[in-house]
């Protein structure tokens, strides 16, 4: 009985030695960075889970996401990307010919960076080298699978002529749209349709710069469905705005403001005017689950604009703050002070994914400040409820966009 109590003794002491150097090893064992077409990904684990299986996590743009790849034990890899350097290599992995398949390399040299990293931690924790040497062989194939989920094929430019004489592009939705003004004097019948007006901000960019734009945003675009694939507006198609952009060989500067409608952000505010509150469990999940589709659809924006012709410089507009929380104008249509002090948190949280992502691909941002000028403030950047386009610049909001972007481009160099 003494010598089975003595065993058992030892063995809870080895396993409690074990359970602490694992744990000491993980806090104190830098993440290995891993770099190959231009990407550079750090590469460390999870926080253990007493699960035995499940995801990993990915950190994209500032957002931590499970991976759509699970892994068997309760120590799992923790990816971040860190940086996108688009220089000819790169570049050159999205023209026509022979090379080596991006998963492949980047998959290879992340389990290459896997053993480097678990090396380290073998030093802290000889006891349980097996188990963590078992761990890299079978997480190999489900980084690669990982890996290879990431860069989707080129658009290819849209049929029919170049555009040698347009000097800048925009794409986007109904922000850069300019929803709710009166039509351009010489509007196309796709103008009419996808709501682009006189007074957005692509026109002021236009007259402010001698530019001839191309203002492509579409009311209701989303990345998907509107700039890298086409749009179906009332019954109409509208090609992909980066293929037609495409056209634009000459293009020194593009603009780009997307978000809204991949967060589903006019769903989003009708659900919250209609709970009790926009801050509960439910309506987190939901907003949750759909930025971490729009930063995955982000993510695939990004790469693709880096195959535009004549190397443009990129910027990417952040959203504006329509609400003022002080104010309660909209409380008789179920928005509250309290429920705006939440949306404002939720467009912070689009802005950080689209400020992180821009920053990740050294791309400009254009971050519109409304403060003072809010829905419900004497002279809003904003139109109000009655008005054409709820919630929308109106033709000052539009104008301070258009300023935002030059001084912007300006900074810039």
């Amino acid at each position: 009985m003494r010598s089975g109590r003595r065993v058992l003794a030892v063995a809870a002491t080895f396993v409690a030695v074990a359970v602490v150097s694992i744990a000491v090893a993980l806090l104190i064992t830098p993440a290995r960075s891993v770099s190959a077409f231009g990407q550079t990904v750090a590469v460390g684990t999870a926080p253990p889970s007493l699960s035995a299986a499940g995801p990993g996590e990915l950190v994209l743009f500032g957002q931590t996401m499970p991976t759509t790849v699970r892994f068997l034990g309760p120590i799992r890899p923790r990816l971040v990307l860190t940086t996108i350097d688009l220089n000819e290599q790169v570049a050159a992995s999205f023209t026509p010919g022979p090379h080596a398949p991006i998963a492949s390399t980047l998959g290879a040299k992340l389990v290459a960076g896997w053993r480097a990293y678990f090396l380290v931690e073998i030093a802290f924790v000889a006891l349980v080298a097996v188990v963590l040497l078992g761990a890299i062989a079978g997480w190999r194939r489900s980084l690669e699978q990982l890996v290879g989920q990431s860069a989707g094929p080129p658009v290819a430019p849209a049929p029919g002529p170049t555009l040698p004489q347009v000097e800048a592009v925009v794409l986007g939705d109904s922000t850069a749209a300019g929803v709710g003004g009166p039509p351009p004097a010489d509007a196309s019948p796709r103008d009419i349709l996808c709501g682009r007006s006189s007074f957005a901000f692509a026109s002021t960019l236009a007259r402010v710069n001698d530019w001839n734009v191309e203002n492509l945003a579409c009311s209701g675009a989303s990345i998907r469905e509107g700039v890298l694939g086409p749009q179906v507006v009332r019954g109409q198609e509208v090609p992909a705005q980066l293929a037609v952009a495409k056209r634009a060989v000459d293009a020194s500067t593009v603009i780009v403001a997307v978000g809204a409608n991949d967060l589903g952000w006019s769903s989003f505010l009708r659900l919250c005017a209609v709970v009790d509150s926009c801050n509960n469990r439910a309506v987190d999940a939901y907003f949750q689950r759909s930025l971490e589709t729009f930063t995955r659809s982000y993510l695939e924006l990004l790469r693709q604009l880096a195959t535009l012709p004549n190397d443009p410089r990129i910027v990417i507009v952040q959203y504006y703050v329509p609400f003022d929380p002080t104010q309660d104008c909209l409380a008789d249509t179920g928005i509250t002070s309290a429920k705006m002090a939440v949306l404002v948190d939720r467009l912070r949280a689009l802005n950080t994914v689209l400020a992180t992502g821009a920053e990740t691909f050294g791309y400009v941002t254009a971050a519109p400040d409304f403060s003072g000028h809010e829905l419900c403030t004497e002279q809003p950047y904003v139109q109000g409820p009655t008005e054409p386009a709820p919630l929308h610049p109106n033709a000052r909001g539009e104008l301070l966009i258009a300023l935002t972007i030059e001084r912007a481009i300006l900074a810039s160099g």
